[in-house]
């Protein structure tokens, strides 16, 4: 479990792709910390470490995992948003995140605001959104600003936008989307998603 509150921004190193799946290699200030086995969430999809080599670990991404978020996208050079999992007894700050994206959606709008920017996404699921609830865009914990059938706005105050990938975003940009996992039980209770 996650709270989409972001630890580091940190640079892909390597892309492999082999046998249907993509090991990344991550520099991180974080790796003398890890271990391998350790699930780490990388823009909010959660992937579990496989090797440690000073200051880089590695982590590989299934055909699951790539067919449904923006993993298989990333190449050499691009930035991510990191999060270990929640420790028991740590403060939850953001929400309850699993780690385990529903889709990806797609930046349609930027506002650049006085102090902060409101971005405005699109996705093509059954999920929903409400305004003043919680989503998770590329691991960051926001709270929706307005919410309409299938897309959203959240804004972003300048910490947030220099800390995490929201600086790179640009319209059209493809993004990893969770909903919030209790509007999620109940929307299934309610017959609302399939």
């Amino acid at each position: 479990m996650f709270t989409g509150i972001i630890e580091e921004l940190a640079e892909v190193v390597e892309v492999k792709s082999m046998n249907g799946n993509v090991d990344l290699s991550i520099k991180s200030n974080i790796t003398d910390e890890l271990k391998i086995d350790q699930s780490v969430a990388h823009n909010g999809v959660c992937l579990t470490v496989v090797a440690i080599e000073k200051d880089i670990y590695t982590v590989t991404a299934i055909e699951e995992t790539l067919n449904r978020t923006t993993i298989g996208n990333l190449k050499q050079g691009d930035f991510v948003n990191l999060e270990r999992c929640t420790k028991i007894g740590a403060r939850l700050d953001g929400h309850i995140v699993q780690g385990h994206v529903d889709t990806a959606g797609t930046c349609v709008k930027i506002n650049k605001l006085e102090g902060s920017w409101e971005y405005f996404f699109e996705y093509n699921s059954n999920d929903v959104t409400v305004q003043k609830g919680s989503v998770t865009i590329n691991g960051t914990s926001l709270t929706v600003v307005n919410s309409t059938e299938k897309g959203f706005s959240v804004a972003i105050i300048p910490y947030t936008y220099e800390n995490t990938v929201f600086k790179y975003l640009k319209e059209g940009t493809e993004v990893n989307l969770e909903f919030d996992i209790i509007g999620k039980y109940v929307s299934r209770l309610m017959g609302i998603k399939n």
